[in-house]
């Protein structure tokens, strides 16, 4: 009866941790956006620099010592491992429930979404589980060659699919712009929108609704500048709506998410972060994109000042649009990122960093051959 209960406890706990590790791990830039959000929440900004390194870091632990319970290897090392892991992070739950400084707080990524109360419950299931897994269990195997060497290939092989991930983009998109899905549709209705400007004499910033502040002023429009835009989201889920709005604030949604035709979307949700290299490449695929007539706009949330400074450096003539930067961290995860549509429909996705030439793109997608 014990070794069934030990071996069941060890099994779930195991299957939960490798679920948790694996769908965080294959989107490790989602997983380090969590775990900034953590950072700054908690005061500890000095860290954010480590934040991508953490999260790898992290999801491979988890992974690990996941299927280090399913292989029942080590058994004590893994048994206080899964005991420390469950300690720290139900403490940490329990704060986020008590006091929310994090809307939730991604254990299984996008996967599955729950509520820090949600997460602390489940939380204390599992420490319930690592509970059993002591008390039932019996004399520490000793570990054998062979599962020796297939843990650490384990823990090797998942943070290198982790570091592939970063490179490209996660195996499996949790999230409403993934290849097939029409971005069209997605309700804005359960939103509000505002614009920011500031005064160019004053350095005075003001926020408006935005479709309530005085665009048609020609004095008051020379007198401001554009600085961002940003979404409220009042419903009890998330809000996954796009606004695009030009540099006098100007709500362009519609036009380019209904666009009849192929249509480039590169999104830079930080100007300032995003490789030089990755820039370069962007600018180059745009202008081959551009030349065979195709349409090619980017989104960032970075001010106008930095906008033209990028768009003067990089010869960059396609429209360039402000997004909310959630929105876009959420479109591609890359920076910068590239989508191509067609009708609202998302054809498919790349991150820069490893983006195809544009005729192998042009060629499958656009039914166009190599020149």
């Amino acid at each position: 009866m014990m070794k069934t209960i030990y071996h069941i406890s060890r099994l779930l706990l195991g299957i939960t941790f490798v679920f948790s590790g694996f769908v965080k791990g294959q989107d490790p830039l989602g997983t380090m956006f969590k775990i900034e959000d953590y950072l700054i929440a908690y005061g500890w900004d000095w860290a954010l620099p480590f934040a991508l390194v953490l999260a790898i870091l992290l999801c491979t632990a988890e992974f690990t010592i996941g299927a280090g319970l399913i292989l029942n290897y080590q058994t004590k090392l893994m048994h206080w491992l899964v005991l420390l892991f469950m300690l720290f992070f139900t403490a940490i739950t329990f704060y986020d429930a008590l006091y929310n400084p994090i809307a939730d707080c991604g254990c299984f990524g996008d996967a599955i979404k729950l509520t820090n109360w949600q997460t602390f419950y489940k939380n204390i299931v599992l420490l319930a589980l690592v509970a059993l897994l002591f008390y039932s269990s019996h004399k520490a195997n000793m570990p054998s060659r062979r599962k020796t060497t297939l843990f650490i290939a384990t823990a090797i092989v998942f943070a290198g699919f982790s570091i592939w991930s970063y490179v490209h983009l996660p195996v499996i998109d949790f999230l409403p712009w993934k290849k097939g899905n029409s971005i069209s549709s997605l309700n804005p209705q359960s939103s509000e929108y505002f614009v920011k400007y500031r005064n160019k004499t004053t350095g005075e910033e003001k926020e408006f609704p935005a479709n309530n502040f005085p665009y048609n002023d020609s004095v008051w429009m020379s007198q401001w500048e554009f600085v961002n835009s940003r979404t409220v989201n009042h419903s009890s889920s998330i809000d996954y709506h796009l606004m695009i709005t030009d540099t006098a604030g100007n709500d362009v949604s519609a036009y380019y998410l209904n666009y009849p035709d192929f249509l480039f979307i590169a999104t830079i949700y930080n100007l300032q972060s995003a490789p030089d290299k990755a820039l370069k490449k962007l600018s180059r695929f745009i202008e081959n994109a551009e030349l065979e007539g195709y349409t090619c706009i980017i989104l960032t949330s970075a001010l106008l000042e930095d906008i033209d400074n990028f768009a003067q450096k990089y010869s960059i003539s396609a429209q360039i649009f402000n997004a909310d930067d959630i929105i876009l961290k959420m479109m591609v995860r890359a920076n910068p990122g590239l989508m191509l549509i067609k009708n609202g429909i998302v054809i498919d996705k790349w991150n820069v960093k490893s983006l195809p030439d544009y005729s192998r793109i042009a060629k499958k997608y656009l039914n166009l051959t190599d020149s």
